[in-house]
């Protein structure tokens, strides 16, 4: 069996256990959006760049209520939920056009939720041939740009449209 090792998360899982609070919850109270990677907000949810990303373009959906269940979603949260992806799909092909995408949900901390309490739908966009040697042999994942460059070129990517939808929907 193949495996996927990604070291470098356990750094985040344990400040996450540490601050006990909830960055889906805290970082869209701040009204920072750029300095706290929020790509887009919606009017139940909302888009962030992970900050320990997989790959580049590794973003985060989440409604703004903290709920831990998918199950336990209202109904216009789950829909914009999927509208947010549709959205975001279409801006990381144009971006960076992937090969493929991994998307989901890790639900509760056996699943390997960092932050079991807020669910959140990842979407990491994927190459041929995007792992390597570096994450085993030096435990160091390498992303050809930073979070910054990663947010400017997926925002330039959302047209002026999408942009206004965004929070009307």
């Amino acid at each position: 069996m193949d495996r996927l090792w990604s070291p470098w998360r356990m750094e985040y899982i344990q400040r996450a256990a540490k601050s006990g609070g909830c960055i889906f919850c805290e970082k869209p109270r701040e009204k920072r959006d750029r300095s706290n990677l929020i790509l887009a907000r919606g009017r139940f949810c909302f888009v962030m760049l992970n900050a320990y990303p997989y790959n580049s373009g590794h973003l985060m959906i989440a409604p703004y209520r903290h709920v831990g269940q998918p199950a336990l979603l209202r109904e216009a949260e789950f829909v914009e939920i999927f509208r947010l992806l549709r959205t975001f799909l279409i801006a990381l092909d144009k971006t960076y056009s992937p090969s493929g995408y991994n998307i989901g949900m890790n639900v509760g901390r056996a699943s390997g939720a960092g932050i079991p309490g807020h669910i959140h739908l990842h979407v990491v966009p994927r190459w041929t041939g995007d792992t390597n040697f570096m994450p085993v042999i030096s435990d160091t994942k390498v992303l050809p740009e930073t979070l910054d460059q990663t947010y400017e070129k997926i925002y330039l990517a959302l047209d002026d449209a999408v942009k206004s939808r965004l929070v009307n929907e």
